[in-house]
Formats: C-alpha cells, sequence, structure tokens
C-alpha cells in the first residue's frame, strides 16, 4: 500500500487548480486520472469550441460584403477539412501549453494514469489493484456528456463534444438536441460552416434565459439563421435509407446526424461514494459547502464540473484554488462566492451576470433596457440587433444583476459583473467614463434608462456628475 498526504482524482482544470495550491504545502501528493490529459476545456470545450465559432464568423461575413462595397463574396466557399485541421491544429497548441505547465512538470510518482474508486474515505484502488491510502482527498474527476440509453440503437450517428473537434468532414445535415451554451454554439457554428442545422429543445427558453425579454430577441436573431424548435421533446427514428427521422411536436426533419448536448453527467458515479459514509444527493453526487469545497466535516473535498453545480472554467480554478488550500489547513477557511457570470459565444453573444429576474421581487426593483437597433457602433458593425437589461433595487440603486443578447456581450457582462462584484450603484457606474463610438455606450444608455426608474431622491445636480471642492 502506498501512503500520501493528498490524492487528487482528476487531473482537468479543477485538478490542476488544486494541485497548485497543495503543492504549496507539500510534495508529497499524488495526481491520478485514467482519461485523456489536457483538460475538457482544452481538448474537446471552451477552447476548440471558440476556434470552430472564429472560422464560422469569419465565413459568414461575407454575407454583408457587397452592402460595404466588397465584391467577389460570391465566390468564396469553405474547404470544412482544412477548416477542421485549423481547428485540431490549434486545439492541440492548447492541450500541449497546458500540458507543459502542468502534468509534464511531475515525477514519476506524482501521477498515477488509471481510475479509481474508494475502499474507505481515505484509501483508494486503482484498476490495477493497487491501494493508495491518502490521509486527505479531492474529487475533481469532471464529467461526460449526456446520452439517453435508447440512442445507442444508432450511436454511430451521435456526435457530442468528444467527436465533433476530431471531425475530417462535415455531415450534410444535422439536428442539435439541446439549445443550451454547447448546442446553440456549436449549432450556430456548424450552420454558418454550411450544415443544414435544426435546433431542438424541449424547453422554450435557450440557453437558461430567466429574462423572458431577452430569451424572445435571442430566438428572434438566430432563427434568421436556422430553425429552433422549442417545446417539445425529439422523437429520434433511423430510417432504411441510414437517415435519423427527428420528430418534435408538429415538426420533423431527416438528417445525417445528432449533435447531442443534453448537458453534462458528473464523473461521480464509478468511486463508490458509498463506501465513503458521505451524505450524497439524490442524484448520488457528494454534499459539500460551497464556501469551503469541503464535503460535510470529512477530510474529502470536491471541486469542478463534478459536483453538478457550475461547469464553467473559471468557477472550476475558483473552487480548485480553494478546495486545494483548504485541503492543507487545520480548519477549513470559508472564501467568498464570486458573483455569477455566464456567456454564450453565439451571435448575439447571451450572457447572464449576478442575479436572475425569476430570484428577484419585481416590487423591489427597476429594470434598465436598451435595444441594439440605435446603437451606432453595433449598426456600424452590422449587429444592431440585440437587447440588454439590467436590474437594480428600486430604492438603492444597487445594481443586481443583467442579461443580454448583443454584439461584444462578453465585453459588456465583464464591465457589469465587475460592477456588481464591487457593489456598486447605477449612479456610480455612470459616472465612469463612456467613449463614443462604442458597444460600451449601450451600456451607458440602459444605464440611464434605469436611473430614471429609481426612486431616489433626485439633486439638483445629474447624479452621474459627481461634484468637488476646489
Amino acid at each position: 500500500m502506498r501512503e500520501v498526504e493528498v490524492a487528487i482524482i482528476g487531473a482537468g482544470s479543477a485538478g490542476l487548480y488544486c494541485m497548485g495550491q497543495v503543492k504549496r504545502f507539500t510534495d508529497n501528493y499524488v495526481l491520478i486520472d485514467g482519461g485523456e490529459l489536457g483538460t475538457t476545456c482544452a481538448r474537446v470545450g471552451c477552447m476548440p469550441s471558440k476556434v470552430m465559432i472564429q472560422v464560422a464568423e469569419d465565413f459568414h461575413r461575407r454575407n454583408i460584403f457587397d452592402r460595404e462595397g466588397i465584391e467577389g463574396a460570391e465566390h468564396l466557399k469553405i474547404n470544412a477539412e482544412e477548416a477542421m485541421e485549423h481547428i485540431q491544429d490549434l486545439r492541440d497548441t492548447f492541450v500541449d501549453q497546458t500540458l507543459s505547465h502542468s502534468i509534464d512538470l511531475l515525477n514519476e510518482n506524482q501521477l498515477i494514469e488509471s481510475n479509481v474508486h474508494f475502499i474507505d474515505a481515505n484509501t483508494l484502488e486503482t484498476q490495477d489493484g493497487q491501494t493508495i491510502r491518502a490521509r486527505k482527498i479531492i474529487i475533481a474527476t469532471g464529467s461526460r456528456p449526456i446520452l439517453p440509453e435508447a440512442w445507442n440503437a444508432f450511436s454511430d450517428r451521435i456526435i457530442t463534444t468528444d467527436e465533433v473537434f476530431e471531425a475530417e468532414e462535415l455531415p450534410e445535415s444535422i439536428a442539435v438536441i439541446g439549445l443550451g451554451v454547447i448546442g446553440l454554439e456549436i449549432g450556430q457554428s456548424l450552420n454558418r460552416l454550411g450544415v443544414q442545422v435544426t435546433g431542438i429543445d424541449q424547453q422554450t427558453v435557450i440557453c437558461g434565459l430567466q429574462d423572458p425579454e431577452v430569451n424572445k430577441i435571442a430566438i428572434e436573431t438566430i432563427t434568421r439563421e436556422f430553425p429552433l424548435w422549442l417545446g417539445h421533446a425529439a422523437d429520434i427514428t433511423l430510417l432504411e435509407n441510414g437517415k435519423l427521422q427527428v420528430v418534435a411536436g408538429e415538426n420533423s426533419v431527416e438528417v445525417d446526424k445528432i449533435f447531442a448536448s443534453l448537458g453534462r453527467q458528473p464523473n461521480t458515479d464509478r468511486l463508490n461514494l458509498q463506501s465513503t459514509g458521505l451524505e450524497l444527493t439524490e442524484k448520488g453526487t457528494p454534499v459539500f459547502n460551497p464556501h469551503t469545497m469541503q464535503l460535510g466535516d470529512s477530510s474529502i473535498y470536491i471541486a469542478g464540473d463534478c459536483n453538478a453545480e457550475k461547469a464553467i472554467l473559471h468557477e472550476a480554478g475558483f473552487e480548485g484554488r480553494v478546495a486545494g488550500y483548504n485541503i492543507m489547513q487545520e480548519k477549513p477557511i470559508a472564501f467568498k462566492l464570486k458573483t455569477p457570470l455566464a456567456i454564450t459565444f453565439s451571435d448575439p453573444e447571451i450572457v447572464t451576470v449576478g442575479a436572475q429576474l425569476s430570484t428577484l421581487n419585481e416590487n423591489d426593483i427597476a429594470i434598465g433596457e436598451i435595444k441594439m437597433a440605435p446603437v451606432g457602433r453595433a449598426l456600424i458593425m452590422g449587429k444592431n440587433r440585440g437587447i440588454i437589461r439590467i436590474y437594480a433595487d428600486k430604492k438603492t440603486g444597487l445594481l443586481l444583476g443583467a442579461s443580454m443578447a448583443c454584439a461584444k456581450g462578453e465585453n459588456l457582462g465583464h464591465l457589469l459583473c465587475w460592477s456588481i462584484e464591487m457593489g456598486m450603484t447605477v449612479q456610480q457606474l455612470l459616472r465612469m467614463p463612456f467613449y463614443h463610438p462604442t458597444i460600451e455606450e449601450a451600456v451607458q444608455a440602459a444605464l440611464y434608462n434605469l436611473k430614471s426608474k429609481l426612486s431616489i431622491e433626485a439633486t439638483h445636480w445629474p447624479g452621474e456628475i459627481e461634484p468637488v471642492s476646489i
């Protein structure tokens, strides 16, 4: 039996952030992973998807060349094989960069490439029967795509993020089932690369949007490119011609492939957690403290996608740092959670920040809104379809949250997220300079609209202008 101070199960983003903290205190640790190294983000998630989005956006831009006086757009075409090769080349670069700063620096005793399961709360067993006794353990096993068992009958025609970036050619037609972040990003990109795409979701919202006005405009804008069938589950049948018939409500389509984006399942079901004595949820995932990442009062901590909370890299990094730091302390420290920020890199970009509308009391808040149609910079870019909605406390002007579907939403979302994190009010943010012409002026316009709805006694000077003594 091998004995170590800390065992980290999982060498993905969360596990690597954990390791970064643990090695500050000890070198008697082991990193364990039985899957492909390089992190989900770099291999099959955040990074290759953004390369595909960029290629698709560049090619899609040809559609407005005529009105800008750029001739010859009709002669442009996409070489799918070379496009996919470019995506794979950059993907490999991201993976190599990740490994060179982490896994490649470990000695042979600090990395075990094997799946493991718990024997008890302090003992792990590898696939080849090796036992590891650890004083403390971090679970950072990540997640995997959810696939209904019934789909096994035509599994050769199902694509997930695990396969899509390995493709050497693109199908003629595809149904994207599940219009969350990944489904919408990949679906729109494939459509722009020449694939006939149909988007399907049993929910009536996309990307989990809780603001009905933003959801409405996001759907209206995206359906200008490809159809979205919402509100009905998809029923799939394998036809004699080898194609798949997909029926959702009254709609039906025949496609070559299915892109499954039904969410992700935590990789904790194979760990034999029952042997640890830990409290588990109905779904079998461990109950944990999000401020400390500790499981109960045990010597086991958790971080990343495997906790079934926030499958976002910066959250995995935060949780990894907290878990890795706390596991080396005599008593764990509770850390403040970050302001929620979620971005879908579609066109328009869909962003949610802070508190969402469904969690707020409509009698206590005011909502500022701006539609992107008159925003000068958006009009210049050819991206003036969209909306920004900002929520604030009606009595104090304290910024609470926002939801938007607009160009450069990733930048505007950060601006608002940082403002909420700093506890700023509408008036304080309006005191910041907004350059002209920029997309940020849309936020300024939404803030002015919001300010007009606040229940705050006005001063004789505009609240967004701060007087000084001279």
